[in-house]
Parts: structure tokens; sequence; C-alpha cells
């Protein structure tokens, strides 16, 4: 690292380490720029006090994170560094580092290749509308601790700058040449890369980006239009919708006199341009493209069935091939002087080479800290063996007996430890389970940890004394116990805690037998932890095959940069080591952290045979390599590759071969190989004979492999992997090729498929659990016939793959990541490759991103989660994340679901540091993931919906009318019936002619006010009597859900006829008293509260709604007072009281309040029974005496006030459970409580005396049978007789209130209520003895949606929606332009806003088979509901495209 003015070269090393590692935190985002400013002043503080001028802050080199830097040397730079950690962190570190297992040029340019076809399509892609207040991204070192694990290994932890922008700044080459290039030879790699790799400094200080990336980064650049207007989709004409007169200009503020046409420029009234409008369109004109496949080719939708299985593609490449043939391994080799087990090999070791050196374990700087011989090795092992049987509890109740399973718990930087407690486990026959170091008690997947140790039967752990004190404690010093472990006891295995054993003491050693030698941990696809026991018999024969392919001699010197506590980093480096008397050295994790050219410079120095590492120590390596010219390499006979077997390792071979062959390496020792928690070692490469021909590349097509067959690349050149072989298969073993799902098929040559093997050393069983052992331990292939091709057991090993020419073994990806996606598979590790070949620098975080699938609407789903950088803006995310979209749409020929984009360092970890894959999927599901940011797509990838029930024609929704205020409704009612003057008390007189009234409608032309608080004593002389009865009584005005202002007429004749009705239902009798809790404006609740006392001569005691919120316990406290038999009340005073009181129960008894006397408590509503709502009342409310039976609802309309009202002497209201997918086709079929896709429907109340009901097709007008669904007619002496409107043009609507069927009964005269409903016949009597007659109102006419040919009920998709997330307050439903938008209220946090969007979708998308367009989250109370606790999702429509929600945030899905 250079400063300004200080030679860093004359600097003491550990200070350049210091300032290394400090780079490192910075690159990584372990610390803030203002940190590390300050750390690194203090550190050379004392070297530049005598230098005049020096200025601290970053040198013009210095990558500040997410911008690429001009790595030429600047100006006042001095020479080069001679410390490797340094250079490389500053020259090729990022937080936007690529992930070095997917590194590929030839991928990457594909990518670019495939992203510059989409540069025609100018398609903008609407962005997601945000709210600044919300995520505001943290430092990111508060979102979690730095990553501080003991952790050893995994991929995901450690990131290298992969310098992309490089690779497109160099012209990029045709895909032809890469492919030629890779077939020719494998020891070259692409000029681009060697360019990098040896980091020659270029001229250009930014990247030159072709025309067809700057021309597509146009396009996503703006997508952000606010002005531009899109052609508007809707009819701005409204739709005469044959059911409510239309007044909108009055209603929205417009004088009569003012042209219809002045609206004509705005959707419905809305202003077109507005950014929502806008955004919408955008959205439209992205869901017009095609999808892929057609919908057509896919499902027929059956009313029974919601989806069929997909008529397969008769162009779908199938495998061709003979039936795969068995491939057999060399014999295993007898060996004369073999040891009988591999203590014993220990034993011999120890007596007779005990100088001879077994381990050297490196400090954090690199250097070798402490070398364990043979002879100690032993004798501590020994010691240990002898404590674990002798000295843990008393010698008549040892502790632990041998076969019992104990814990080690050892981080990665202390081998020594490590080996001591696995060979005095070994020595003292007890099983050890190897576990990563537990580093708080929420760490992620710990459950699963405990998981392993319940399930292997583990209650005591060993472990260091350092380690031990690092544990974390509770306050009175113990250790805490760990989320889901069993209780654990620890033991300290330190030399300084062991007892020397007596001198007859020696350990048994038997000869290998079947017995469980050790348990390794693996983790399974769903997360479950599970542990693979390993028999003392495979163990050594797994060690014997391995020093045979190997080629092993004993006195070697092993490099091992792997965990030695698990898979190759322990078979090689901690039982093969021993068994050979092998000189193992390990560089931690830590280590290659702060000096990645670590392992090489050991490999120089101790001139090693064999170095074990993994592609991104390659990488690593390659990118710190300039600062040591003298490393040289030619000792090495093999360098074993771990994870050879990932497709994407081809690249790090390349490029690490390229420059360190000028090293000394030679190109034949190269040798990759595949390997199984199972199957243990499955396949290596034997290094090549000096000088012959490299082994060939196989280049297939994607596309073939997503269909399980080999194809040779040759069409699309962007969607060609590159695979090398492993090698053969281990000495001894037996392998073939299965069908990965379904019985063990074998597969066909051109097929792929899942490696299983037979062999005597891999694992036996998952511990402690026989159920699952028997699938993967005990498999018998079978042949095409069915039959079993012999009786020998395969193990699967979990990889796929196919066996090439040669008997080469070929792995193209591994079961855990396979995504089943519409019949055709995907690689997870194919699709991280992908992402990342996006130019992710500006946007993801170390390159951290997870690739999962989750099961929706009967197909796997792919979701992509990745890391955000805290420093990339709005703009570069989403552009990036638009770029991933077309990208894996074009090279995998997949649609993906959903896009998200977590803050920097909070996806969950594993104990290795890299992404803990399942907990994220569990996350993600819960809600728990927190995005900043998130793109759902399910138009795209949803392609098995049902088809639409017909091809309906794109109609407009109804046109909005809903109110701003009160007031304005008000001023309409006046003006339409023309009113002669206002009665009223004296405080709202005021308000009338207030300054704030003036505000919105004119006050000073008021018909003449008459304060009703001060009226005349005189009486009149003589009381009105109207003429006729059917003459005009009142005008009953109100608003409905759709914002429809209608006023309808009530003669004198039906005011009575309503009143008597309602009498006789509920026994009104003069000395009763009723209390009556709702609004008094309209419908039924103005009857109940000012004509029907004075018809039946009760009394009635009045609560306005007003008052409960003063004092809520009013109106039940009235009903305990006063014993009231019967109470109405509307659904929002219900519901005031279940939410404010239904946790003061308690306190309500106490203070007398007793509801045992309420024999009918009616909800009165225009709308379906809310059975939730009133059951949750009735449960509530029972301690305090209120009668289960008691509460039921009404029913009524616009057209006829009361239809039903339970009565006192009817039979209980009954509940039907219907099937929601008959409702949508407008059937209704009636199924078991608990069936799925049931929805509980309760009946409205009894019929009321003299109401004739009816269910009618509202198309056709003709009667319907059971099973249908229709619209509520009713024919009744009190229904209304008409709407009241200004003009008199009742001949318009008179059809709702005087119609005729089209058949059936031609002759009486109905009144459309616009409600769906159907009628049936219960098993109950009515008072008179006859079969009672349930009416079951569904919704309104006006309510639903019409989405694909169905009809859906807004109420319906709520309740789904508002059971997707505990934070989903309230959520409404509308349509806009034959998109569904979802608004959900957000009770919780804001930084939740973004887990609800793909919830939300998920669930309309299970069960109601709908995609969601829209999604926006609000604040609590956004959502408009009326005095009568009614939805008014118009009035939300129409403030959400006029752009007045202030949403938190809003998603259009693709």
């Amino acid at each position: 690292m250079a400063d300004r003015g200080v030679d860093l070269s004359a600097l003491p090393k550990e200070v350049r380490d210091q300032l290394a590692e400090l780079d490192l935190e910075l690159s990584e985002g372990d610390i803030t720029q203002k940190g590390y400013e300050k750390k690194k002043a203090k550190l050379l503080a004392s070297y530049i006090q005598h230098l005049p001028n020096v200025d601290l802050s970053l040198p013009d080199v210095q990558l500040s994170p997410g911008h690429s830097a001009d790595p030429s040397p600047s100006p006042e730079a001095p020479g080069p560094s001679t410390s490797s950690a340094s250079r490389h962190h500053r020259a090729h570190r990022s937080g936007g580092a690529r992930d070095e297992r997917y590194r590929s040029d030839i991928h990457t340019e594909a990518v670019q290749a495939a992203l510059a076809k989409h540069k025609e399509e100018k398609m903008a892609l609407p962005m997601p509308t945000k709210r600044r207040s919300a995520f505001v991204q943290s430092p990111i070192d508060t979102c979690t601790p730095p990553d501080t694990s003991s952790a050893s290994e995994d991929e995901g932890s450690l990131r290298r700058k992969a310098a992309l922008s490089a690779v497109l700044a160099q012209s990029l080459q045709s895909p032809d040449y890469w492919i030629n290039r890779s077939v020719q030879s494998s020891s070259t790699s692409s000029s681009a890369s060697s360019t990098l790799s040896h980091g020659e400094p270029k001229t250009q200080p930014q990247p030159q980006i072709t025309p067809a990336a700057s021309l597509l980064a146009d396009v996503l650049a703006h997508t952000r239009i606010e002005n531009s207007v899109p052609p508007d989709v809707t009819s701005s004409t409204p739709q005469e919708r044959g059911s409510r007169v239309d007044l909108p200009p009055a209603v929205r503020g417009m004088s009569r006199g003012q042209s219809r046409s002045s609206m004509l420029d705005t959707a419905d009234g809305v202003p077109v341009n507005s950014r929502v409008s806008t955004k919408i369109q955008q959205l439209l004109n992205t869901l017009k493209r095609p999808k892929r496949p057609p919908l057509s080719e896919f499902f027929v939708d059956d009313s029974e069935e919601i989806v069929e299985v997909p008529q397969p593609d008769p162009n779908t490449p199938k495998p061709e091939g003979r039936q795969i043939i068995p491939v057999k391994g060399e014999p295993l080799g007898v060996v004369s002087n073999w040891p009988p087990a591999l203590q014993a090999a220990l034993a011999r070791w120890g007596a007779t080479q005990a100088k001879s050196p077994a381990l050297t374990a490196l400090d954090i700087t690199g250097k070798p800290l402490y070398t364990l011989t043979y002879g100690k090795l032993w004798s501590r092992s020994l010691k240990l063996a002898y404590t674990l049987l002798n000295k843990l509890g008393t010698k008549t109740e040892p502790v632990l007996q041998p076969g019992d399973r104990v814990a080690l718990v050892y981080p990665n930087s202390d081998p020594g430890m490590f080996w001591v407690a696995f060979y005095g486990c070994l020595l003292a026959e007890v099983i050890p389970v190897p576990i990563e170091v537990p580093l708080s008690r929420q760490d992620a997947g710990s459950q699963q940890i405990g998981f392993l140790l319940g399930s292997c039967g583990v209650s005591l752990a060993l472990t260091s004394e350092v380690c031990l004190k690092g544990l974390p404690k509770t306050p009175n010093g113990e250790i805490i116990q760990f989320k889901g472990w069993p209780r654990m006891k620890w033991v300290v295995t330190d030399t300084k805690y062991l007892t020397k054993p007596s001198k007859d003491w020696q350990p048994h050693i038997p000869t290998a037998n079947t017995d469980t030698a050790y348990i390794e941990y693996k983790a399974s696809k769903e997360g479950t932890v599970m542990g693979v026991a390993v028999s003392k018999i495979s163990m050594l024969t797994h060690c014997q095959a391995l020093s045979q392919a190997c080629n092993y001699c004993e006195g070697e010197t092993l490099v091992n940069v792997l965990d030695c506590k698990k898979d190759m980093g322990m078979w090689h480096g901690v039982l093969t080591s021993v068994m050979n008397r092998i000189h193992t050295i390990t560089v931690p994790y830590a280590v290659m952290k702060a000096c990645p050219m670590s392992w090489v410079q050991r490999v120089h120095i101790h001139k090693a045979r064999v170095a074990l590492v993994k592609c991104r120590d390659l990488h690593w390596a390659m990118m710190a390599h300039k600062d040591q010219r003298d490393t040289n390499l030619s000792s090495i006979r093999m360098l074993i590759v771990a994870d050879g077997a990932n497709p994407w390792s081809v690249s790090s071979c390349d490029a690490f071969l390229n420059v360190f062959q000028s090293h000394g390496l030679k190109p034949e020792v190269i040798c990759p190989c595949a390997t199984s928690p199972e199957a243990l070692t499955v396949a290596i490469r034997r290094p090549g004979a000096r000088g012959a021909p490299l082994p060939a590349r196989a280049i297939l097509s994607m596309g073939g492999l997503s269909h399980g067959v080999i194809r040779v690349n040759t069409e699309d050149k962007n969607s060609a992997l590159t695979v090398q072989d492993v090698g053969h298969i281990m000495p001894g073993a037996l392998m073939c090729i299965v069908k990965p799902d379904g019985p063990p098929q074998l597969c066909k040559t051109d097929e792929i498929g899942e490696i299983v093997i037979n062999s005597r050393a891999g694992g036996t069983m998952y511990y402690g659990l026989p159920g699952v052992t028997k699938n993967t331990f005990e498999v018998i292939p079978v042949n095409q016939a069915g039959a079993p091709i012999g009786e020998i057991p395969f193990s699967r090993t979990g990889l796929l793959g196919f066996v090439g020419p040669g008997s080469l073994v070929f792995v193209v990806g591994k079961i855990e990541g396979l995504l089943m996606v519409s019949g055709r598979r995907h690689n997870a590790d194919d699709l991280v490759a992908t992402a990342l070949a996006v130019e992710p620098v500006k946007t993801v975080y170390r390159g951290r991103i997870a690739v999962f699938s989750v099961t929706v609407f009967y197909d796997e789903r792919i979701v992509i989660v990745a890391e955000q950088r805290p420093d990339a803006s709005e703009e570069d995310s989403f552009q990036w994340m638009s770029r991933v979209l077309q990208a894996i749409d074009s090279i995998h020929q997949v649609g993906l679901y959903c896009l998200a984009l977590v803050p920097a360092n909070t996806l969950p970890k594993t104990p290795l540091g890299g992404i803990h894959i399942c907990e994220t999927k569990q996350n993600f599901l819960e809600g728990n993931l927190h995005p900043c940011n998130i793109l759902m797509c399910p138009h795209t990838c949803v392609t098995n919906l049902p088809k639409p029930r017909q091809k309906q024609p794109g109609r407009p929704p109804p046109h909005p009318q809903n109110l701003a205020a009160t007031l304005p409704t008000v001023r309409m009612i006046i003006d339409v019936s023309k009113a002669a003057c206002i009665l009223t008390t004296q405080p709202l007189m005021r308000i009338l002619r207030s300054r704030e009234a003036a505000a919105s409608v004119n006050v000073k032309t008021w018909p003449t006010i008459i304060d009703t608080d001060d009226l005349p004593r005189k009486r009149p002389p003589h009381i009105y009597k109207p003429p006729t009865a059917e003459m005009l009584a009142y005008l009953d005005f109100s608003v409905s859900t759709t914002g429809m202002l209608t006023g309808v007429k009530m003669s004198h004749a039906a005011v009575s006829t309503l009143c008597r009705s309602i009498k006789l239902q509920c026994e009104l009798y003069s000395s009763r008293q009723i209390a009556i809790c709702l609004d008094p404006y309209c419908g039924l609740g103005f009857v109940l509260w000012c004509l029907s006392s004075v018809y039946s001569g009760h009394q009635s005691i009045l609560i306005p709604p007003l008052e409960l919120e003063s004092s809520l316990p009013v109106w039940l406290s009235t009903l305990s007072q006063y014993k009231i038999r019967d109470t109405f009340c509307s659904y929002s005073v219900m519901e005031l009281c279940t939410k404010g009181l239904g946790t003061q129960t308690e306190m309500l008894k106490a203070r007398g309040l007793n509801l045992s006397c309420v024999r009918s408590c009616v909800v009165i509503a225009e709308e379906r029974p809310r059975l939730a709502l009133t059951q949750s009342f009735s449960k509530l409310f029972k301690d305090l005496g209120l009668s289960p039976r008691a509460v039921s609802t009404a029913f009524g309309s616009r057209v006829n006030l009361a239809i039903c009202l339970q009565g006192t002497a009817g039979p209980d209201p009954s509940t039907v459970y219907v099937d929601m997918k008959s409702l949508r086709h407008d059937r209704v079929r009636l199924v078991e409580r608990g069936a799925p896709q049931s929805l509980p429907l309760m009946e409205s109340g009894t019929i009321l005396p003299g109401v004739r009901v009816i269910i009618v097709n509202p198309e056709t007008r003709g009667p319907l049978g059971d099973s249908h669904l229709g619209e509520i007619w009713v024919n009744s002496p009190h229904s209304a007789s008409g709407y009241y409107t200004i003009y008199g043009e009742e001949s318009l609507q008179a059809d709702h209130f005087n119609t005729r069927l089209s058949f059936g009964e031609p002759h009486t005269l109905w009144a459309r209520t616009g409600y769906l409903g159907f009628i049936k016949r219960t098993e109950l009597l009515d008072a008179s003895g006859d079969r009672h007659d349930a009416l079951f109102v569904v919704g309104s006419l006006d309510e639903t949606l019409e989405l694909r040919g169905l009809r859906y009920h807004p109420i319906d998709i709520e309740t789904s929606v508002s059971r997707a997330h505990r934070s989903i307050a309230e959520s409404a439903v509308f349509t806009w332009t034959n998109l569904l938008v979802v608004v959900a209220e957000l009770s919780g946090s804001e930084q939740e806003a973004l887990d609800l969007v793909p919830l939300v979708t998920n669930v309309v998308l299970e069960e109601h088979h709908l995609i969601v367009g829209v999604v926006v989250i609000v604040d609590p109370g956004v959502i408009p509901i009326n005095s009568r606790g009614e939805k008014q999702r118009m009035h939300l429509r129409d403030s959400f495209l006029a752009d007045q929600l202030d949403p938190i945030y809003v998603a259009y899905n693709m």
C-alpha cells in the first residue's frame, strides 16, 4: 500500500501486515471509511511525525468501495511494496468482488453478448417507488458483526475482485475463439484473463463499454419517465353498468354546466401523467411481450382440477445412447505392511519415527507457529484417551464408554489440538463428531447442529482452553445453551489438564471392523444437518485408496489449505497423511485472509510434493503473485483441486497455470477431484505423464443439460458450459449413473444422472436415522425393464454427471443445487455464475448471492437474493436486477420469480462464512429477509395458470365516484334533492358556515338552515296526512363502496309495511326496550333509529357510534345496565369492541358487566356476513355471559332496505362451506369444513315476512337452479319505488325496481339488489313448521373483479393477503387496466415492507390463481373505510393513481 510521503517498504513487517489487514477490513466493509482512516493514522503516526505536510487520506490508487480505479501507478507512489498482502488488497479487492468459484471469462463474454441482444428492445421496466425515509442503509458494521468466524474454507466467505470491468475493457473476442481455444488446450487462458492476472497497468482510465452495453445501460437508466404520457389503455367514457345512476361531476366538485370533455384527457378522472399511471403503463408494455412457453400449449382449465400436466414438447431432446454399463475402478492393491487400523499406524510412527514432523501450524502472518512430531502426537493422544476413559466421572460410573459419541469443537486456526482430540477419541474408542465453533446463541443453522447432536446422542464436547474462553457465556459465566442443542458437558483437552496413563494401561487397538470410527456432518438441501458415520474399515480402506490413487510416499510434505475437520482437508490432511507418515503444513483461513500467497510460499520453502486447495486459493495466489518473483513450484507432483467438480473451476485452474507455469508449475499436476459426504472421495484425476496431452474439455449445451441430456454445444455459443473431468473413480470402487428422481434406473450413455458408488471406502449410514439411510446408502440400480442389476447396494453421492471417453468422470452439478422448473433442470451454481457475470461490482457486496427455489402454485420458482453494497444507488441496483433477468432469460431460458437485494452483511452465514441458503430461504418464506430492493417477475415465469374461461373484451373499471370528504356529499344530496331547507343543530350550523367548509363548497348558497334546538313552542293547527299511501315519505341517500351516490324514494306504504315486517320478525312490542348503536343516516339504520319505535311503540336507547371513541364500553354497559334483550349495531362498532375490549373482559366482569340478558344482537349491513368478526366477538364476550346464539346479521340493499333480519323465533343462522374455485365460475359447490380452497359463508339472517327472493342470472335474467350463483332479486311491498334524480330519468333505472324474469314466472315484478348470492333449503324448520330457506350473500356485483374471465370477490383475496404476514394490518384490492393491485397496510417496522411483496404475490397465486400486478405497501389507516365499516376501494384506487397515497413502497411485478 503506497501512501504519500511514507516509504512503506521501510516500515517494520508487523506494521505492514496490520495495514494490509486494515485494507482488507475496509474492502470487505468490516469497518467504515472514517474508522479506517483513524486506525491507519494511529498506526503510521510514529513513523511520519518528522515529515511535513503528509496527507493521511487514501492514496489516489486506493479503491473506494464500488468504484473501479485506474490501477496504473500513481505518480507519487513508491516502487513495489514487499508486503504481498497489501498490494493484493489494494489492487484486487473491493466490496463488489466476484465469487471466484464462478469466475469464467468465456461465460462473462457470453453474458455480455446475450445482454447486447436486448439492446434493440427499448422496453423500460417500471422502477419501484420507495419512500425516501424507508431503508436508509445503516453503516455496514451495524448490520451484523464482521465475519469473525473460526472459520475456514467456505467458498462464499472469501470474495475477490475479478476486475470484471477490465474484462469488458478488452475488446471482446468472439465466442468461437474461446470454444476453439478450450478444445485445443487447457493450459492457456484468455488474453483478458492473463492481462488481469498479471495486473499490468491499463492505459484507459475508464472501461470502454461497447456501444451495445451503453445503449442498454441508457435504456435501463432512464426508466423513470416523468412527463411522457403513455397511451391510455382504459376507455375514458364511463360504461353503462345498468345498475346505478351516474352522477360524477358534482361528486368530483365540478359544476353541472362543465363539459364532460374536460375530463377526457385523464384516465377516469385521474391525470394520466401522474407518476403511478406512467409506471403502470410501462408495466403493461413489458407484459405485452410474449411469454415462454405460450399458455395455450400448457394448461386447459377444468372446473375441478386446477392445473393439468403440461403436454411434452415434441422438440425436447431425449437420450439416444445405450444403457450405461457400471464402471469399475482399478483393483485396490495388496500391501504387505499395511497397518490393521489407523491407530496402529500412529502407534508405529510414534514409536519408530518420534522425531519425524507430523504437522506444522502457521500463525496469522503465515510463519510457522509450532510443529507437532509423530512422537508428541502419539503421546498426547494417548494421554487424552486415558483421561477420557478413566478421569471423567468415577471408576464405577465413568462418564464415557467406548462407542459413545463426542463433539469436537476446535477453531480452524488450531489444527494441532484438533488432531490430538481426534486421535485421542480413536484410541479411547469413542466416536468423534467434529462440528464448527458456535459464535452466538442465534447462529444460522444452530438448531440443525442441535438436531445432529441429538440424533447422534452427543452430550459431551471436547474443546481447547482458548476456544472455551471465546464461547458466549451467561452473566454467571456458564456457557450459554445454544438454540436447539442438547445439554452439553464441556471438557478442555489442553495437555496441562490431561493425566499421564499408568504404566500398565495400553489402549485397545482392534483390527478395523464395521464399528463406527467417526461421524462427519453434512447439511441437506432442506437444511437438516445429519451425521455420516464412517466405519473403521471404511476409514482404513479410504486411506489406502487415496494413498494408491495419489501415490503417496512415506515422509512426503503436503500443504493443506482446506478445513481439517471435514471432507478432503481431513481425509488427506489428517487421516491419509498419518497413514503414510506425511508432514502436513496447514494454512488456516485467517492466514489466507491476511496473506493469500502463504500456501504458495510454503510449497516453495518446504519443496512440498502435494498441495490441497480450492479454486479461490488458486485465484488469490494468482492475484498476489507479483510480489514473489522467486517462487518455485516445480516440487509439486500433485495440485489437488478439492472443488474441481464445480464446472466453474475450469477458469481458475487455467488462469493459475497461466501465471505459475513460468515458476515451474507443470500442467499435468493439476488434479481436480469429486467428493461427497456419503461416498467420500468419488473420483480424482491422477497426475499425467510429462509432456502427455492434457485431458480434453467437454463443451456442453446448457439447454441440453436442462433436459438432462449431454449435447455438444453447437447453436447458441452463449449458452455453453465448459466442464473438465475429475479423473477416474477410486480404486476398488464400482460406479453407475442413475436417474436422479424416481426409481434408481440406469441412465443412457448420453444422459445426465446421479453418480452412485459401491465401495468399502464410503460412509455407512446417517447416524441415528435408519429411515433416510435406506434411501441413500442402500440403493439397488435397476435396468430399463425395472429389474435390479444385482444385489450389491450403492450409495448416492448427490453429484450429477456422466461418464466420458476413457471412463473419465465429468460432474455438472449437485442434487442440492438442482432447481426443477416446469420439468427442466437448472443448476443454482450456473445461475450464480450468470448473475455474477452481469457486472455486479457496483451493486453486489463481496459477490454474495444465494439462489434457491420456492414452490408456488404447483411448480418450483427461482429466487435470487444478493447482498447490496452500502454505497450502491437505487438506479444501479435496479439496472443490475433488470440485466440479471435478461441474462438468465437469454442464457438459461428460464424466468426468475423474485430477485431481492438485502443490506450488506445481513444474510445468515454458515460457520465458514458462506451464505446459509436454507436459512435464507426460510427467512424469505416467513417474511424475515428485510430486502432493501425487490423485483418480482411472476408474469414471466408462471406459465401453468388455467386457461381463461373465455376471452373477455378488456372492459374499463367502473367510473370512480369517490368523495374527497363528507361535505361535498352533503352539498351533493342537497343539490340533487332540491332541498328547500336544512334542519340541523347549532354546532353543525356553525360548521356549515365555517371558513373550513368554504374551502370545499360554496357556503353562501346553502338553502335556509333551521336550528332544531330552537323551535317555536306552538303546535301546528293540524297534522299532515298524505293523500295516497304511494306518495313519497322520504328520500334515502347513500354512497356505495364503489363511490356511487344514490337516492331511493320510500313511499308511506313501503315505510309502514317495512316497520310492520320488522315488528313481526323481532317481536317488538310496546313493553320492549331496544338499544341501537349504528349510523342513523340511511338504510335500515335510519329505519330502526327513527321510524320503527314510533310504529311499534317500544322504547329505543340510541347510542351514536361516535360516543364509543370517547368511552368504548358505553354500548355493552348500556345493554348490561338496562338488561336489553334486543340490540342492533354495525360492523365498525363490533370491530371497535373486539379490538379495544377483547383483552379487558376480566376487568369488565369485575365491574359487574353482564350480557346474559341479550337474546339477539343483530349486525345491520349491506354486505356478506363477516363470519370471522362475529365469531370472535361471540367468543371474546362469552365470558361476560353473551350467548353464542345471540349474534346474527341482517341484509338490505338500495332497492330494498331490509331483506333479511334474524328474528327471535326462527332457527339459528346456518353456515356452509363453498368451494372457492366453483364460485369463480358462478357455481355453488358445497364442501366439508376444512376442505382446501373452502370458503365459510353464514346465512344473512331470516328472510322478512312478505319478502320473496329468487336467484337470477344477471345477464340472461332467467331464474337459476340450486347450484348456481346469481343476482338476488326480491319481490316485497316495502321495496323502494325508484331512484330519485334531478332529471326524472327514472325510466333508465326502472328495471332495478320493476323488472320481470325472461322466462319462468313472467308476471311478477321484481327489484334487482345488485348482490350475488344463493338460496339453500336447510333441514331446519321455521316458526310455522315449514323447511327454512336460507339466503347466503356472497358479495356486491359492482365490487366483483373480472379477471381471466372469472369472477372474484375482493374480500376473498384480501382475507388471503391479510393472512400472508403478521405485519399486514388491513388490505384492499382493485383492478386497473386488467392488472390486480393489492394495497397492504404495514403495522410493523418499515424495514419489513419489502418482505410483504413476495408473500402477498405467493398467497394470491396459490389461493386464487391470479398474478398480482402491483403491490403497494402503505401506513396503517391509509385504506379508506366508511362509517359502516366498509372499504372504499374505488376511492383508494383514485388516490393511488393520482399519486396521493405516499406509499412506503410500490412494487411493479414483471
